[in-house]
């Protein structure tokens, strides 16, 4: 779990722009970081905290190669939800789906 929730911390605080994007390439598909980007040019009305991060494991294979992860955050005093896919390659995991709510 410890790569997700880093992975959907760093997301919502590229998004807040508290951290370069940059940071997010050894996580994500380039795909994703331009979503992100494009994200983050909204106009934000205050900073977002990440809350309860859940993952579950996608498929019934013995050794786990993907995952679902999921999650919320709070911005503002309303509640958001996240969720993504992460994928196992051969220099650890990478996020290649990601929802924003």
């Amino acid at each position: 779990m410890t790569f997700a929730e880093t992975a959907l911390r760093q997301v919502v605080e590229v998004i807040d722009r508290r951290r370069p994007v940059a940071q997010l390439r050894p996580l994500m598909t380039p795909l994703l970081i331009d979503c992100v980007i494009a994200r983050a040019a909204a106009p934000r009305t205050g900073s977002a905290t990440l809350r309860r991060v859940r993952v579950r494991s996608a498929g019934t294979d013995a050794e786990v190669t993907a995952a679902e992860v999921f999650a919320s955050f709070t911005r503002s005093g309303r509640v958001h939800a996240i969720a993504g896919r992460i994928v196992r390659h051969r220099d650890g995991w990478r996020l290649v789906a990601l929802q924003i709510g």
